[in-house]
């Protein structure tokens, strides 16, 4: 049982330490939020998607983020996310221009509304942190 409980611990950490490289205070402010109705959703958030997933070495962060800014867009449903991923993907080197471009490539494969939605959450993350102009296509 210490195996198992030393295992789930170092995946705690390694996940803590991938979400604050990716996310910084966003996540923080997500883990926070459900600390009081759900901790052990916090800690399996931390855990998998972080200590597990994003920790793999075969995509780099700036690959993992613009996958899933274009599965969140494509969703349609998960605004919240997609605005932490936004800022995310720049937090790990993605260009606003690239980012939009993930979301016009979204709407030849998601649709035009969930593109505009995407489009719009990424404009307000852009003003949000001073990244509010973005070059024509």
């Amino acid at each position: 049982m210490e195996h198992i409980q030393d295992e789930r611990n170092e995946r705690y950490t390694r996940g803590w330490s991938k979400l604050k490289e990716i996310d910084g205070s966003a996540g923080e402010q997500v883990l926070a939020a459900l600390a009081p109705i759900a901790p052990d959703f916090a800690r399996l958030l931390i855990e998998f998607p972080f200590g597990d997933i994003y920790t793999r070495p075969k995509l780099d962060l700036r690959a993992r983020e613009i996958a899933t800014i274009a599965a969140l867009a494509a969703l349609g449903n998960a605004q919240p996310q997609l605005k932490v991923h936004i800022e995310a993907a720049l937090n790990v080197g993605c260009t606003r221009d690239e980012i939009v471009e993930v979301f016009i490539q979204m709407a030849v494969y998601a649709g035009f509304p969930a593109a505009l939605n995407a489009l719009f959450a990424a404009r307000e993350v852009f003003e949000r942190v001073g990244h509010a102009q973005v070059d024509a296509v």
